[in-house]
């Protein structure tokens, strides 16, 4: 794991240098995350481990109703946040709220293209962090481990100016609900691709250029906080052990173990299998 998470920072801040130089448009390579997974799976785990994770990239097979919330609860936590901006005050730009059309390419864009946004993060974070950082630990305490190290991992987009240092509080949050997300979900990162890059689509190319000066500060600030108010919905609902109150946590069990991945059985199950299961463990 710390190898995996040194790689991830390395693979993706190098291109820090060429944006210094005025080559890059931006300060970070989005798919550092997943081609650090890809380093780390082929040198320990070898063609096994990397077809587990491109497994992980192709399940499609979900519930509709997780594709539906992968692709509107973005939208709909920005929307808020937006709405109240203005109800204090903020004046949107006339001419973004007609550019709404853009919403759709530029989520298939985002979604497809490596390197342009953060749906490439997701085979790194969720497909090969999460599992591991979940074994032995409840899903809450995961995700907040992973949410300080992707938020360092975005420091140079806040030195950069190109995102606010409100995004530290929005990370940890929001890594708390795309967890929820992916372990309800059964461990798809299809599902949490969707979910980013309908992330940066429409809050990060819509709504957040609606606003200039200190009207975009505050609504960096609120939208930060309506991703707090999920996070703690879906930790009060659904509880910290799983994040889910129908299936047990991803893990990925330890190299001892010699077995694969684990987590796919119902929470309720706690008998004999999920007590062997867990053993050795405690609690995306």
């Amino acid at each position: 794991m710390t190898t995996f998470f040194v790689l991830a920072y390395a693979l993706s801040w190098w291109v820090w240098i060429l944006f210094a130089l005025g080559i890059s448009p931006n300060p970070i390579a989005s798919f550092g995350p997943f081609l650090a997974a890809i380093i780390v799976l082929a040198l320990t785990e070898g063609k096994a481990g990397l077809l587990g994770l491109f497994s992980r990239m192709v399940r499609w097979r979900v519930s509709p109703g997780w594709y539906a919330v992968a692709l509107l609860l973005p939208a709909l936590l920005a929307a808020i946040a937006a709405g109240l901006n203005v109800l204090l005050g903020a004046q949107p730009s006339a001419d973004q709220l007609g550019a709404w059309p853009e919403i759709f390419p530029t989520f298939a864009l985002l979604l497809l293209i490596p390197g342009l946004g953060g749906a490439w993060e997701e085979p790194g974070w969720r497909g090969y962090a999460v599992p591991r950082l979940q074994r032995g630990r409840s899903a809450l305490v995961a995700s907040l481990i992973l949410g300080v190290l992707i938020a360092g991992w975005h420091l140079p987009l806040m030195v950069a100016g190109q995102v606010h240092y409100s995004d530290v509080v929005l990370i940890l949050a929001a890594t708390i609900v795309i967890n929820w997300v992916f372990n309800n979900a059964r461990g798809s990162v299809l599902i949490v691709m969707l979910l980013h890059a309908a992330n940066n689509a429409v809050s990060g190319s819509f709504f957040s250029p609606m606003f200039s000066g200190a009207d975009s500060v505050r609504q960096s600030w609120l939208l930060a906080l309506v991703w707090v108010v999920m996070a703690i919905l879906v930790i009060a609902v659904y509880g910290p052990t799983n994040l889910s109150r129908k299936y047990r946590k991803q893990e990925e069990p330890s190299p001892e173990s010699g077995s694969r991945m684990v987590g796919t059985f119902p929470a309720q199950e706690n008998g004999a299998l999920g007590r062997a299961e867990n053993l050795g463990t405690h609690g995306m």
